[in-house]
């Protein structure tokens, strides 16, 4: 039809809001979002968030069921976030824009122990990075680089009844020992959280391993399924050994992996360091991992 407007696609949304054409964007907006937000806040928030940015840099794509796609950008800085979700006809569901803390200083400390991955085949990083809008966990000090993986097939983690955990890919997986080290801390008997998305606060780790690999250097291995933990508080593992099966118990709201290493075995009082691992490549919240 003579002069309707073309839809943005997703590689150009940023460049489009950054030059500050908000009606291009708002019309392309959901009836939700509009009735929410006027074109004039739009534009009154992006001419103040736009300020002193060159470009935004892709950060993450997340697909998920029915065509549904989420994706993260920051600034050359990393001071500022956005994301947008699309979905299948490139209707903007949502927008987020906000102001990201950085911790340099940090970011670039490795753990001496050098990590292989903690599970077989080829996996999702559901969250990682050093942003607080590919990896929730960065903003807490206490698992500031922890990683959690899913398994993904044809953009989705399950194939069933979504409330059932064993619907679930990761669940029941094998959960391997990422390095050498002694057992330290172990959790056992915490039930696996039905229906999936029940959450248990309470518990934030649910079973759990924890591991000294020296140096101050321990590393945390969340979610375990109930009952399935095969060490013992004292055992040396070696790399790669069978810990136990991955599951759904803590906080969590679907079976998956979470591993971070911290310097401390007080989950509470410790403090994340970044993993280095036994390759080149880095990843963050969108790659598939294979081991």
């Amino acid at each position: 039809m003579t002069g309707e407007r073309e839809l943005i696609e997703p590689k150009d949304f940023p460049s489009t809001f950054l030059k500050g054409d908000y009606e291009q964007v708002y019309s392309q907006m959901s009836k939700a979002f509009q009735d929410e937000v006027t074109l004039k806040q739009l534009r009154e928030l992006g001419d103040d968030f736009n300020q002193d940015v060159i470009s935004y840099k892709l950060q993450s794509e997340l697909p998920y069921s029915n065509g549904v796609r989420q994706y993260a950008w920051t600034d050359d800085s990393g001071s500022k976030g956005m994301v947008a979700v699309f979905d299948e006809a490139d209707v903007i569901q949502g927008l987020q824009i906000m102001p990201l803390t950085n911790y340099p200083e940090t970011d670039e400390v490795y753990t001496k122990t050098v990590m292989d991955l903690p599970f077989h085949d080829t996996w999702f990083v559901l969250w990682g990075g050093t942003n607080s809008l590919v990896n929730y966990h960065y903003d807490y000090e206490n698992q500031r680089y922890a990683y959690d993986f899913v398994i993904m097939n044809e953009h989705s983690t399950y194939d069933g009844d979504p409330e059932l955990n064993e619907s679930y890919y990761a669940f029941g997986k094998e959960y391997l020992a990422p390095a050498a080290g002694t057992v330290v801390k172990v959790e056992n008997r915490v039930k696996d959280n039905k229906p999936v998305g029940k959450m248990n606060e309470k518990q934030p780790l649910g079973n759990y391993v924890i591991l000294d690999h020296g140096n101050n250097e321990f590393s945390y291995l969340a979610h375990f399924k109930y009952e399935s933990v095969l060490v013992k508080e004292g055992d040396q593992v070696d790399q790669g050994k069978v810990l136990g099966q991955v599951g759904n118990s803590g906080n969590s709201s679907e079976p998956h992996i979470h591993f971070h290493v911290a310097d401390s075995p007080d989950f509470m009082k410790s403090k994340s360091i970044n993993s280095t691992f036994d390759r080149e490549d880095t990843w963050i919240q969108g790659d598939f991992v294979e081991k």
